[in-house]
């Protein structure tokens, strides 16, 4: 089955056409600056990458011109549209609604759309991408696969806020948690890798990137996760501000003249490793970069993040009563060796060693620690998308 895996924002389209047989990607994509002049850049699996600059005025071209690439003479890897079986879309809240894929009809879209005010920036963008496909695929089936459904798992005493219940009834003011597509993804490619037992095993999940979020998965189910209602809480990010006293948005408002909404796209956009460096960077590596030249802030910024992460595992860890493995995963996770012994060195009390010349892996599945540390701490890249074809193919078989 081929299936083309869509993850649409509000200014952009990211694509990979799957092979679900061989798990291989014939195609992956990205089609930038919609709406506003357009570029879309394709590279077929082997091939160069080829970069068209065209109009993009909507979502809906930008798919039609996706297609064309898939086919196309010349830089094609398909030779008719007809082969592509199914669509799956990255549809990034769910909230109570949905605790797994579902096959997309007008039904699903109406209850994507009443989660809307849970994730405004990300929802609407997804349906647009739904939309596209839809008018231009007629026949071929949409699956959803949602962020927060991996996350449903969770039991109220890890969800619910200290506010006054009627808010959670009335409003749906709860954890929900986010990347769940790759935690988990990683987290069943852990145990299979680790030979763990799925019904008796403890894994806390590290997805750390520009935006990141840890889990506590035991025996296959989450426990709870760091991101909440919104994906601004849990974690120093690149840009957002994670954990913090509520009051500091008053305080910021009356403080520096400006609305709830001026504040709240400074946490989600001016903060994070990226404020706290000065505005050096959100990206680790010139956040690195920086910190080798003698940045102090720059320092910091990463420090801040270690310990910040640390910390999280710290209690997911008596959260599930021990762990069997630690993972790291997405871009950061996966290719930060610096960032890792920064975190890792807090837990010496737990008989977890690391070997120095593994833990400067990059980007591959590699265990990290000694053997004879009491925690393995294995590094696994995350392929949302391959998660995305996976859950696509289950739903239609």
């Amino acid at each position: 089955m081929k299936v083309l895996v869509i993850n649409c924002g509000s200014s952009s389209l990211k694509y990979q056409l799957i092979d679900s047989e061989t798990e291989k990607a014939l195609a992956v994509g990205l089609c930038e600056r919609i709406g506003i002049d357009g570029r879309l850049n394709h590279t077929p699996a082997g091939g160069e990458k080829i970069v068209i600059e065209k109009a993009m005025p909507d979502h809906q071209v930008a798919v039609s011109m996706v297609l064309d690439a898939l086919v196309h003479d010349t830089y094609g890897v398909i030779g008719d549209l007809k082969e592509i079986d199914a669509v799956g879309h990255r549809l990034v809240h769910g909230g109570e609604k949905f605790s797994s894929s579902v096959i997309i009809d007008k039904e699903v879209i109406a209850a994507v759309e009443e989660c809307n005010p849970l994730a405004p920036l990300h929802n609407p963008a997804n349906l647009i991408g739904v939309r596209a496909c839809q008018a231009i695929m007629k026949g071929v089936p949409n699956i959803g696969v949602f962020d927060t459904a991996f996350h449903q798992t969770m039991e109220p005493v890890a969800y619910m806020y200290g506010l006054p219940y009627e808010y959670y009834e009335k409003y749906k003011v709860r954890r929900y948690g986010f990347h769940g597509t790759s935690h988990s993804f990683v987290s069943k490619r852990a145990l299979e890798m680790l030979s763990l037992d799925p019904s008796n095993s403890k894994l806390i999940v590290c997805h750390l990137g520009n935006g990141s979020s840890i889990s506590a998965i035991k025996n296959g189910k989450v426990m709870d996760t760091s991101m909440g209602m919104t994906p601004l809480e849990g974690l120093v990010m690149g840009t957002r501000c994670g954990d913090m006293d509520p009051t500091i948005v008053e305080y910021l408002v009356h403080t520096l003249d400006k609305s709830v909404e001026e504040v709240l796209e400074i946490l989600n956009k001016e903060s994070g490793v990226y404020g706290l460096s000065g505005g050096v960077s959100s990206d680790f590596r010139d956040l690195d970069a920086a910190s080798n030249e003698g940045n102090e802030k720059a320092k910091l910024a990463v420090e801040v993040f270690s310990y910040r992460t640390a910390k999280y595992i710290g209690a997911y860890i008596a959260a599930m009563d021990g762990v069997d493995a630690i993972v790291f995963t997405a871009g950061l996770g996966e290719n930060n060796s610096v960032v890792r012994g920064q975190i890792l060195e807090h837990f010496g009390y737990m008989g977890i060693t690391i070997d120095k010349e593994a833990n400067m892996v990059r980007g591959e599945e590699k265990v990290i620690s000694t053997l004879d540390s009491k925690v393995t701490v294995v590094v696994i890249p995350t392929n949302e998308e391959l998660a995305i074809a996976h859950e696509t193919v289950a739903l239609l078989k």
